[in-house]
């Protein structure tokens, strides 16, 4: 299984760059970030300082969205990155939450999301594309053996059923054990469908990890207060579900949408922060299902589970008070007993 760190790009970005330096020290091979152009500091730059100072980490956004760059933009962006490290950088892309409500835009449609993949995946691969008036372009600069995969943040069926069909990734974030088996299942029966290889589609779970020293109930219950911003913010999605296909629906599992009617609303302000005092509505089992906290014994039960459900990567959300320590937790506990 292969281990990410995720990292709103708060200032200073030198601390940034630090921790996915530790990261890769402790054995994680991708460095994500979220990219909110108004709340945080542009990830793609910090992104070459942090592809400068690292070896074999792959760095990418987790995630970008096709309404704030045109996508040509994004993919040269991609691709002189990889020109000048390699081909170390992934695009994870979704409807763009945060970054588009921010600005005062709705988030993008799953048709605009489908154009965008195309384009950016041809392009920063060294094809051509079509940027949707009939102007075909390349980029004469690429150098042959250029590649950059397209992974797709999903929860909705239809969400899922276009991941499994165009992406070559899934981004599932969450860690919900039931959740995961559903929804990696949808994806990889849309794979089939659509006459591609299920297996050629990477799976990565994105959830909170907070390293506890025992089971203690103080000791879980700091962890849950540290980690109950990431039920809050994916509480906003699944508000969206709710919106659009009933509370209770066969397209959406009520055990993803029936924690959220004590929610009231949400300020962006907070978003994904510990703290956040718009996501106190959000329970101790969400935290527990959604999160991977307690001792390293319990993280390395979960991941083992996860991994047998299909997941190739989990990507740490390390947005809490114990930041260094439980990537080191992960380097000498976790990784090492997960991967044998």
């Amino acid at each position: 299984m292969d281990f990410g760190l995720v990292l709103q790009t708060d200032p200073p970005a030198s601390r940034v760059i630090s921790l996915m330096k530790r990261a890769e020290r402790n054995g994680f091979s991708y460095g994500w970030t979220f990219d909110s152009a108004v709340l945080w500091q542009e990830p793609f730059v910090i992104y070459s300082q942090i592809l400068a100072n690292t070896t074999k980490l792959t760095v990418g956004p987790m995630v970008t969205n096709p309404g704030t760059r045109t996508w040509e933009v994004t993919a040269s962006t991609f691709a002189t990155l990889n020109d000048m490290f390699g081909n170390r950088t992934v695009c994870g892309i979704g409807r763009g939450d945060s970054a588009m409500r921010v600005a005062g835009r709705k988030p993008n449609t799953l048709a605009r999301i489908s154009e965008a993949m195309k384009v950016i995946r041809a392009l920063g691969s060294g094809g051509e594309a079509d940027l949707g008036d009939g102007t075909v372009i390349r980029f004469p600069w690429i150098k042959p053996g250029a590649q950059l995969p397209v992974w797709m943040a999903a929860y909705g069926p239809k969400a899922l059923k276009m991941t499994g069909e165009e992406a070559d990734g899934f981004i599932l974030q969450l860690s919900d054990l039931y959740l995961t088996e559903y929804m990696v299942k949808a994806v990889k029966d849309a794979a089939v469908a659509a006459g591609r290889d299920p297996s050629e589609v990477r799976i990565c779970v994105a959830a909170p990890a907070y390293v506890t020293e025992d089971d203690s109930p103080g000791a879980l219950a700091h962890a849950r207060d540290q980690c109950r911003w990431f039920g809050g913010m994916v509480g906003n999605h699944v508000a969206d579900l709710v919106a659009k296909y009933g509370a209770h629906s066969a397209a959406v599992p009520d055990e993803l949408t029936d924690y959220i009617k004590a929610r009231q609303g949400y300020d962006y302000s907070h978003h994904g922060r510990s703290g956040n005092p718009d996501t106190e509505f959000v329970p101790d089992e969400i935290v527990d299902r959604f999160c991977v906290i307690g001792p390293a014994e319990k993280h390395i039960e979960k991941l083992n589970a996860l991994r047998e459900l299909g997941v190739d990567q989990f990507a740490v959300y390390d947005m809490h008070d114990a930041q260094e320590a439980t990537i080191d937790a992960y380097g000498t506990k976790v990784i090492p007993a997960v991967n044998g």
